[in-house]
């Protein structure tokens, strides 16, 4: 990959003009899953540096490579697709970047795909509006018992939550916040399927309604398989 001798200097050489916006689209597990959000970023900018990508920078006294994630993975969740959009200083091909990621990804990250889109497109974060989760509950109650619990939460017109944040409690109701859920089986373990809302205005947290269900729970997983965003187009 032939990066320009501008990407290579120092601050003053940064490339700070994007002319190109790469989507890619990537899954997570093992440690990975318990990053937080800001860890996450220092990740996909130490791996883009290894890449040798020409990122665009922001400006000012700390300059930062231009990335914007679809939207922040909880810790503890693995995800079958997440996005990243990278704005970079040249253009390069989607599959030669995609081979450069894929070379210097870490154990636990797969990029799955890279491809051109609208460099003035609007940013995912501000037209998200749901996804989709695979979870599992390990809990003694039997399967008949876990479908009823879960036909019960359906029925509930609210579902309050209270979030602890800094020392500081608020309740929620999660009820808008679900968008479906369904029963899928039990094999020793509970899975469930949930669409929820994922969008400026509010997040659902698939293990706030684990809480809700009532049914003794001692653990869960969780993967994120599936974002939509407002033009009803889905990666998968």
């Amino acid at each position: 990959m032939q990066q320009p001798a501008s990407g290579r200097g120092g601050a003053a050489d940064m490339l700070t003009e994007p002319v190109q916006r790469l989507r890619a689209v990537y899954a997570v597990d093992g440690p990975l899953r318990y990053l937080s959000v800001l860890d996450m970023g220092r990740l996909w900018e130490r791996l883009l540096r290894r890449a040798r990508l020409p990122l665009a920078f922001t400006q000012g006294f700390n300059p930062h490579p231009r990335l914007a994630f679809a939207t922040p993975l909880p810790v503890g969740y693995s995800s079958s697709m997440e996005i990243v959009d990278l704005y970079l200083g040249a253009s390069v091909p989607a599959e030669e970047a995609k081979d450069a990621m894929v070379a210097n990804a870490p154990d636990g990250l797969v990029i799955e795909s890279v491809s051109e889109v609208n460099l003035h497109g609007p940013a995912l974060q501000g037209i998200m509006r749901s996804a989709d989760y695979d979870v599992s509950i390990w809990s003694e109650a039997t399967a008949e018992r876990a479908q009823q619990a879960l036909a019960e939460l359906l029925q509930r017109p609210t579902l309050p939550y209270t979030r602890e944040r800094e020392g500081r409690q608020s309740t929620h109701d999660l009820r808008p916040l679900l968008l479906n859920a369904t029963y899928l089986g039990h094999d020793g373990v509970h899975h469930l399927h949930m669409t929820m809302v994922c969008s400026p205005q509010g997040v659902g947290r698939p293990e706030e309604l684990v809480a809700a269900l009532d049914l003794p729970v001692s653990h869960w997983a969780i993967c994120r398989t599936a974002l939509r965003w407002q033009s009803g187009e889905e990666e998968s």
